[in-house]
């Protein structure tokens, strides 16, 4: 997991906080908040543990430092993707998502650590879903059946699962998604089956009936 500060400055460049939160995102990515110790950050940043506790006080302020950091990652993507602009320039897009991969593992090892932060985090992805989903919405043929909130959470619980089965999916396709190969590989699928459904509108109308379900 490779992360370095927005501006791309290499590690051994960065400050001593920036070398200790950034060690403290890997490794509570890789191992998880409960098993990941201040040595353990310590170590990998280069520093004391006591200079980690001058930092960030405890461990639990150190996560709460990591999850603003990740969620201004968020932030960042969404204010550049998610406009006219992102949407209609790859482009754009493809740096946005660029500056945000990095982090993505991190936000969903967060939620299924049940950090703090967690609820927050969520929260946050399912906001910046809803102004994308409101913006396709528009050009749909036919309006949606389900309230914008739910259709956002359903589908930040989806995307998280790419980076939280990481290593089951690397398993199965044999090549790790966080290499190039294996990035390039999960994105073209995820577009293929984006832009083309699985099921007709005729079919969803069908089984929604055989669920008892109307669209109203």
């Amino acid at each position: 997991m490779s992360i370095t500060s927005p501006g791309g400055a290499a590690f051994e460049d960065l400050t001593a906080r920036a070398r200790i939160r950034n060690a403290a995102l890997r490794y509570f990515t890789e191992y998880g908040f409960d098993r990941t110790t201040i040595r353990d950050i310590a170590r990998a940043a280069g520093v004391s543990p006591g200079l980690v506790r001058h930092h960030f006080g405890s461990k639990d302020e150190l996560r709460q430092a990591c999850d603003a950091y990740a969620l201004k990652a968020l932030h960042t993507y969404a204010d550049r993707a998610l406009t006219d602009e992102g949407l209609n320039d790859p482009k754009t897009t493809g740096e946005a998502r660029d500056l945000l991969n990095p982090y993505q593992r991190y936000l969903a090892r967060a939620l299924i650590d049940q950090s703090e932060a967690a609820a927050q985090i969520f929260d946050e992805m399912v906001a910046v879903t809803e102004q994308y989903l409101q913006r396709i919405d528009k050009q749909r043929p036919d309006p949606p059946v389900a309230d914008l909130r739910t259709r956002a959470a359903v589908t930040v619980a989806m995307a998280l699962g790419v980076p939280a089965f990481q290593a089951q999916i690397s398993r199965s396709i044999g090549t790790d998604i966080l290499s190039p190969d294996g990035d390039r590989r999960v994105v073209l699928a995820a577009l293929d089956i984006q832009s083309h459904p699985t099921i007709s509108p005729d079919t969803a109308r069908a089984l929604r009936q055989g669920l008892g379900m109307t669209d109203a």
